[in-house]
């Protein structure tokens, strides 16, 4: 498969369509977009075509240099072309020299689409969206609707695929070296790249790390305990928040004693009442989605305060306010990739992570029925050892982030070698090559001359952000103002 796979990506034509003007969402200037003609299965090159779709937005000086810069999408699931605006914002600099690119992966935004009904999801009543059964239910008639498109065998759209479809790009494009940005899944992409093209990296940046020996729904459950926990040891520890939440733990506690339970709480979107049923894995899956973020975070401890006293609200309007950055998850590609590399390796998990006192194995469950029927790609076995880095490669971790935490980076760095250097930020959740000094860190260790060189450049600058202070509610505060 993999001889096949990479003798499809060398042979394959290398010439893209011509690249036209197009305008992509949030970006003011005018970009390139074009694609590249894929076969759908790697192993049958005149059999289903797929377009590949990429955009670039062009170096601004004239002298610009030969090494275009490859953002690559999270998820599974995210369309880069969809996150253009935000990421050309934070990056704008690398920009003056050097292209900016952004691949559709196969199976998001204009690349195949793998798309359920996405968009409707926020909108659904709570008792659908947090009931067990109605999400496979829904899940099922997705998988059955996507198999019936022109493109829709589910067993191409693995990482590994889908990496040979960047490298086609990469050569259509006339680039002997790319820059690869990855966040979140998209290192577990990269990983996968400079695995089977080392020579035409020249950098990697990997925020997030997420590689393919993680087994995602397994993890999950082990990391996202020991984030809950350590907000909880931080609340005992700061003065302020243990005043306001002396008996926070126990709260918690009472909250997943008195589950399952019905509850009433407004929509956080359309302000209608709810009546629900809440289970002890909604309620997990309320608290896992702030911890991605430490400012959201922050009003944890006051959002279990008011769950105790029946006030849901907070809670789950919380749990909605994590976006995704203005680019919907494309969960048909979604799960086309994780029940193939990580669910697939569920048993094996066992001997790596061990379950979370209260999160248990629920998530982990739940992914093995939704991919009970899902076809599966064939994953190579070396698609889950990391290879040496070619080139200098930055891993970046919050410590505080509940899905891809340090230890992941730390495992894959070492194995990496040399040319790998991990970056811890203390206070930070899930990505930290947003915060302002650390985009401009990034730029420099890109425009670094070798690899010596960006190996030493500083990244310490957000070593010394603080943790938010715990949330105190506006009508608190005046209630306690002096008068």
């Amino acid at each position: 498969m993999l001889s096949a796979l990479l003798a499809w990506s060398i042979t394959a034509p290398t010439a893209a369509a011509d690249l036209q003007p197009c305008r992509l969402r949030g970006v003011p200037h005018e970009a390139r977009c074009g694609s590249v003609s894929r076969a759908l299965d790697p192993a049958q090159p005149g059999g289903v075509k797929i377009d590949v779709h990429f955009a670039v937005l062009p170096a601004l000086a004239r002298n610009k240099l030969p090494d275009p810069v490859f953002f690559v999408a999270g998820g599974p699931g995210q369309s880069a072309i969809e996150l253009a605006g935000p990421l050309a914002a934070q990056f704008g600099r690398l920009n003056n020299r050097r292209d900016l690119v952004f691949v559709d992966q196969r199976g998001t935004g204009r690349s195949a689409p793998l798309r359920c009904d996405d968009d409707a999801e926020s909108l659904r009543p709570l008792a659908d969206r947090f009931d067990q059964a109605t999400q496979l239910a829904q899940l099922a008639a997705c998988r059955a609707r996507l198999m019936r498109l022109p493109w829709g065998d589910l067993r191409f759209y693995s990482t590994t695929v889908a990496m040979a479809d960047l490298d086609a790009v990469r050569a259509a494009l006339g680039a002997t070296q790319i820059d690869l940005v990855g966040a979140s899944y998209g290192t577990r992409a990269v990983i996968e790249y400079m695995r089977l093209f080392p020579r035409s990296v020249r950098r990697a940046v990997l925020d997030g790390v997420a590689p393919a020996d993680m087994v995602l729904p397994a993890s999950f459950s082990t990391d996202n305990q020991a984030a809950l926990d350590a907000l909880f040891a931080w609340c005992e520890g700061d003065a302020a928040c243990r005043a306001r939440h002396p008996q926070l733990r126990r709260q918690w506690a009472a909250l997943l004693h008195g589950l399952p339970r019905e509850v009433v709480v407004d929509h956080p979107f359309t302000g209608a009442p709810q009546h629900l049923t809440l289970s002890r894995p909604t309620l997990l899956s309320l608290v896992r989605a702030p911890l991605y973020a430490p400012i959201l975070a922050s009003a944890l401890p006051q959002a279990i305060a008011d769950a105790v006293q029946g006030r849901w609200a907070p809670l789950v309007g919380l749990a909605s306010s994590l976006g995704g950055g203005g680019a919907t998850l494309y969960t048909g590609m979604h799960f086309s990739v994780v029940c193939a590399e990580d669910v697939a390796r569920l048993s094996a998990a066992a001997r790596l992570d061990a379950p979370g006192a209260q999160f248990g194995d629920a998530f982990a469950q739940w992914y093995e029925r939704a991919c009970a029927d899902w076809p599966r790609a064939a994953v190579p076995a070396a698609f889950y050892a990391a290879p040496v880095a070619p080139a200098a490669t930055w891993l970046l971790s919050g410590a505080a982030d509940p899905v891809t935490p340090p230890r992941h980076a730390a495992r894959i760095a070492a194995a990496l070698g040399p040319k790998a250097r991990h970056i811890v930020v203390p206070h930070a959740g899930h990505g930290v090559m947003a915060l302002p000094c650390l985009r401009d860190a990034v730029r420099r260790f890109i425009e670094a001359a070798d690899d010596a060189a960006a190996l030493q450049v500083p990244a310490d600058c957000a070593a010394a952000l603080p943790r938010p202070p715990a949330f105190v509610p506006l009508a608190t505060l005046t209630s306690e103002a002096p008068r």
